[in-house]
């Protein structure tokens, strides 16, 4: 979104934390709710709680610790390490195009504090970030306080998830499996900017469609990152109207 508002350099203030925290608050039962699922699918897969929270804590990657998990084979192999880690780099390849967007913003920071920072990227937290700056916001500190709270709120979500994993040996019973869904639906909607730019996201949908019907396991999400991608980057950017900006 352009709004035309100056955007400053960055800085670090202690006035803008309360604010971050305010802004992903909306989005902190949603992250609870997909935490505790994702340990009690832990537990039914039989991870101790130890692993669960190395893996929350190290990979922080929501959905794609949901597909690692879920494709965790019975006997580790190389093939099906290598399997595990495409599978999960696939997912969370979005989170390097997200950070790139933040650059204009954290790249006037120095390296020390601008690339630990991106270690909080999350698709709520981003969104967030993004729009405080689409408004002129320039303080760290409130993308970087939100994102400390979401990290926390994730990390110990998964516990109780865990001891309560033979109540919730089937979350669908809860709606747990229609947080993920929502939380994503409705993060479309601020991030529409027009029916061009939403043709990758439906080539993309429907090769993933049609590839689950095709073949089994996780290719579809292969599949539909891949195809996306490749159509996003075919698509040109239209020409500017000779008159744009022109006076009346």
């Amino acid at each position: 979104m352009h709004t035309g508002i100056t955007k400053a350099p960055a800085y670090w203030s202690t006035a803008a934390i309360v604010p971050g925290i305010v802004a992903i608050g909306p989005m902190l039962p949603g992250t609870l709710a997909f935490g505790m699922a994702f340990g009690a699918l832990c537990a039914q897969k039989h991870f101790s709680l130890v692993e669960v929270e190395v893996m929350m804590a190290t990979v922080y990657g929501g959905l794609s610790q949901f597909v690692a998990v879920q494709s965790w084979p019975d006997r580790l192999t190389p093939s099906s390490i290598a399997t595990l880690a495409l599978l999960t780099f696939t997912v969370n390849v979005r989170f390097m195009l997200m950070s790139a967007t933040l650059r204009p913003w954290f790249g006037t920071l120095p390296a020390w504090q601008a690339y630990p920072s991106m270690l909080l990227v999350t698709d709520g937290g981003w969104l967030a970030a993004m729009r405080y700056r689409d408004h002129g916001g320039a303080d760290a500190a409130f993308y970087v306080g939100g994102g400390i709270v979401l990290y926390f709120v994730w990390l110990f979500s998964a516990i109780p998830g865990f001891l309560l994993a033979e109540q919730l040996t089937d979350p669908r019973k809860y709606g747990v499996d229609l947080v993920m869904p929502a939380f994503y639906a409705a993060m479309l909607v601020p991030a529409w900017k027009g029916a061009r730019r939403a043709i990758p996201w439906a080539v993309s949908g429907v090769v993933a469609l049609a590839v689950h019907y095709v073949l089994p396991g996780w290719w579809f999400i292969i599949a539909g990152a891949v195809s996306g991608a490749i159509t996003a980057g075919l698509m040109e950017e239209p020409m500017p109207h000779p008159h744009a900006g022109a006076a009346p």
